[in-house]
């Protein structure tokens, strides 16, 4: 869930603490001391910062008291990259994290964690900017998913998925204008990409995956909702994971 810390001092102190805050809002104009304290603290932990009017301040509000300056933390504690791995390791399984670029809407966001959970990921990794991040509505979408599936926020998605490579990951991202997905190799460690309906993938980020590929359409309408792409192609994921078990010997 994800709640408020409200006023100078105590965003201040929520900064010294440590606390991870997902974003600042501050008062446009406002330039005085302590807000130029939680300026420079923002600037050294990387936290996105909005700047808006009093009356946007006050609809954020829920003590009445904010001196101008709102945080906003998540509740539930982002999870590492190195977590995801052991996740992995302990199950004896090759790696499954699904990676989310330009998903805004925390219903979606909810709806995807439900998906990772009982697909089997390992976790879920989005990007801090341009991304919806954990709040109360994520966590009631996500049918309690969130308890049970990591959420990892990174910095540079497109870093990131190099990074994973170098682990041995390899990519695939949903876009229409890819090979069909059912005839694709989904085996091994893998990193699955899903963008926004609207968006889609980013054009970086579709670059640096070794696979586009494309849920085939039988009716009027040519897209899927995000959440419903990733869906299929989770448990697509799965499905070829279960029949190369098989061929092992070992399902």
């Amino acid at each position: 869930m994800e709640y408020t810390i409200e006023g100078r001092n105590a965003v201040i102190e929520a900064f010294r603490a440590g606390k991870p805050i997902d974003k600042l809002y501050i008062l446009d104009g406002c330039n005085d001391g302590p807000v130029q304290t939680v300026k420079r603290m923002a600037r050294k932990t990387d936290t996105i910062v909005r700047f808006v009017n009093k009356e946007r301040l006050d609809a954020l509000s829920q003590t009445g008291h904010h001196q101008g300056v709102i945080a906003q933390a998540a509740a539930y504690e982002y999870g590492t990259i190195e977590a995801l791995f052991a996740r992995a390791e302990k199950k004896g399984e090759d790696p499954f994290f699904i990676l989310l670029d330009n998903i805004e809407d925390p219903h979606n966001l909810g709806a995807i964690l439900r998906t990772a959970n009982v697909s089997g990921a390992h976790g879920v990794i989005v990007p801090k900017n341009r991304s919806a991040l954990l709040s109360q509505t994520v966590v009631r979408a996500s049918a309690g998913a969130v308890n049970y599936t990591p959420v990892v926020k990174v910095t540079n998605l497109a870093k990131t998925i190099e990074e994973l490579k170098k682990k041995g990951l390899w990519f695939v991202c949903a876009d229409m204008t890819g090979e069909v997905v059912y005839e694709t190799d989904l085996t091994g460690p893998i990193g699955l990409v899903i963008g926004s309906e609207g968006e889609g993938v980013g054009r970086l980020i579709r670059e640096k995956c070794d696979h586009v590929c494309s849920v085939p359409m039988q009716g009027e309408i040519s897209s899927l909702n995000a959440s419903v792409a990733a869906g299929v192609m989770a448990f697509e994921i799965v499905r070829q994971r279960r029949e190369a078990a098989k061929r092992r010997g070992s399902l």
